[in-house]
């Protein structure tokens, strides 16, 4: 699975005893969870280090970046055509996918059909073979990066989804749709399957017959993935280099996992 703009950090051969200092890390709510944890088990080896995690969004990352008051963003995208400045270190991948509540008794949409329930011409679950019950649209909040997944796969623009909530965080996503029988909304494969295994009601659908699961996510067979991205501007520092080296290693690699993400694997990965 290839993703542009991803850089891999050189290595450093130093005594781990010499590292010592604060990172600041701002940005994706699906990245922060996987982050915080790789920090926690960093900090262990190095513990003259700490490693400040904090969430916002992948808009909210990269500005920080740009601004200097973040030593790295954390992004759930590739970057943009005018984010060139900034350089992308690949730590794992995940899959976007659409969700719905666990009784709803529609089995897939097709891309047609979704394109026109978020943006007010399907209204009614049974115009689409369920249910007569009405749609509740779950839309997530600008600099959100599952939203610009989501539009981008759909080729929606924004300012013509009729949002009926509009929520920020994955879990806050799946709230509202495990609370509302009627709704649908798209997170992050890999949170909706660990809500899923929780007993959260709530049913991934499938996309172009593609089951939404990580397993496909780490096949490349899922149409609506995303690279897992740790961002930096200009040259990073010697411990934000070195924090960035420990997120791609095979250290890490259960971390990623526990967070049901797929991880880098190779060095190849890496520069994709």
């Amino acid at each position: 699975m290839a993703f542009a703009g991803c850089t891999p950090v050189s290595s450093t051969k130093r005594n781990p005893i010499e590292l010592s200092g604060q990172l600041v890390l701002t940005g994706s709510s699906t990245v922060a969870p996987l982050a915080t944890e790789i920090a926690k088990r960093f900090e262990q080896q190095h513990p003259q280090v700490r490693v400040d995690v904090q969430t916002g969004g992948s808009g909210k990352g990269i500005a920080d970046v740009r601004l200097g008051v973040a030593d790295i963003g954390m992004a759930s995208r590739p970057l943009a055509s005018d984010e060139t400045d900034l350089t992308a270190h690949r730590i794992a991948a995940d899959g976007v996918g659409l969700i719905v509540h666990a009784s709803n008794s529609v089995d897939e949409l097709s891309q047609e059909q979704v394109i026109a329930i978020y943006t007010d011409k399907i209204n009614n679950w049974k115009e689409v073979g369920g249910d007569d019950k009405e749609i509740s649209v779950v839309h997530k909040a600008e600099g959100r990066a599952t939203l610009e997944v989501f539009l981008k796969h759909y080729e929606i623009d924004n300012p013509s989804v009729k949002g009926d909530v509009i929520v920020g965080e994955n879990e806050h996503a799946v709230k509202t749709v495990a609370g509302t029988k009627g709704a649908i909304g798209y997170v992050s494969i890999g949170t909706a399957e660990a809500d899923i295994e929780s007993g959260v009601p709530i049913r991934l659908l499938p996309l172009n017959g593609v089951a939404a699961n990580t397993a496909n996510v780490a096949s490349g067979v899922f149409p609506m993935s995303r690279p897992l991205n740790l961002v930096t501007s200009g040259s990073p520092t010697e411990l934000a280099s070195r924090f960035i080296q420990f997120c791609q290693s095979a250290e890490v690699h259960d971390l990623v996992k526990s967070q049901y993400f797929v991880p880098v694997t190779s060095e190849s990965d890496i520069a994709k």
